[in-house]
């Protein structure tokens, strides 16, 4: 059985810690975060359980992210839980609303992700992915260069030394 859930936190700043610190903006794992599509592919996921049957499955973000930080540190499948467990930033892109010591799942489980979440999902996710990364690269650019200096650069004749 698959439930969507809706409680995934939608910026880092959300994201409950201890003695009510923030994640960093600047922080790999909160940058890897938003460039996600993690609600596009969720119901192509979820194709993969009934609806009615069966104990509710953990959430695409969940088993995706598990998946992504696994093969980003190039670790087991119980050292990815160790390092969610220990890590709020990994906890926080995986999807969980707050930092927890316990862990968010058997390693087990992992093997399960990796079924149902094949190859050619994940180089559809890259996709998007990369082409996220390419915009928000070129509107950075395009911030930083003032429009007035574009055109006079533009407008100035080559000179030959």
């Amino acid at each position: 059985m698959y439930r969507k859930v809706e409680n995934a936190p939608r910026e880092a700043e959300d994201f409950e810690l201890p003695f009510e610190g923030k994640l960093s903006q600047d922080n790999r794992w909160v940058i890897m975060a938003s460039l996600v599509p993690w609600e596009e592919f969720e119901e192509e996921y979820a194709q993969n359980f009934s609806a009615e049957m069966g104990a509710p499955a953990l959430p695409f973000r969940v088993a995706l992210g598990s998946l992504i930080i696994k093969e980003k540190l190039g670790i087991s499948d119980r050292e990815t839980v160790e390092q969610i467990k220990e890590n709020p930033y990994l906890q926080y892109f995986i999807g969980q609303r707050h930092y927890s010591s316990e862990a968010p799942y058997d390693s087990s489980l992992l093997a399960r992700f990796r079924e149902r979440i094949n190859v050619n999902l994940v180089n559809r996710i890259n996709e998007k992915m990369v082409k996220k990364s390419q915009s928000e690269t070129d509107e950075e650019a395009k911030k930083k260069v003032p429009k007035s200096k574009v055109k006079k650069e533009e407008s100035q004749p080559i000179k030959d030394n």
